[in-house]
């Protein structure tokens, strides 16, 4: 069970633990008089959207109407601006291969009220953040039964980072 300031989500393996779980966050809301808008409520649904993703049972994508509305802004002129740009990306990082490399560029460019120095390399940067947000992967949860794969990257000067990774043939 995840729980933000205005949502629960409630998840499960099966109908009948999804309807113990229902019941027993329906059962501590009462007593504390918390109320719940059953108009804005979902049960028993296969998927959902939230934080900007389409959950469903094995998968995790991108809500792609969350991306069109980021893709539709032009670069950057000020830091505010690459700032939300950068932070709306990093919740995707996970997507995206190498995202600290792809948006090192773009980070170094924050550093005064005005967005300095917007070359082509970083121009190329920024569109590019973008256009992979378009084609990223749909994440599945590991099947334990298949090999698995560690890749390493030492970027230089730039970090360091690993990712296990399992290929998977997914129907439909």
């Amino acid at each position: 069970m995840v729980v933000y300031v205005d949502e629960i989500i409630i998840y499960s393996e099966t109908w009948e633990a999804h309807v113990h779980y229902v019941d027993k966050v329906l059962s501590k809301c009462t007593p504390i008089n918390l109320k719940i808008s059953f108009k804005k409520c979902n049960f028993g649904q296969q998927g959902l959207l939230a934080l900007g993703h389409k959950v469903s049972g094995l998968s995790l994508a991108l809500d792609q109407n969350k991306v069109a509305e980021v893709l539709q802004n032009p670069v950057p002129k000020y830091i505010k601006e690459m700032q939300s740009f950068l932070e709306f990306a990093i919740c995707y990082r996970n997507h995206i291969k190498q995202f600290a490399h792809k948006t090192s560029r773009l980070y170094r460019l924050c550093s005064k009220d005005l967005v300095s120095e917007i070359t082509m390399e970083r121009r190329y940067a920024y569109e590019r953040i973008k256009h992979v947000l378009t084609n990223v992967p749909v994440l599945i949860l590991p099947d334990f039964k298949l090999p698995f794969k560690l890749y390493l990257d030492a970027a230089c000067n730039q970090g360091l980072g690993a990712a296990l990774h399992q290929r998977q043939i997914v129907d439909g």
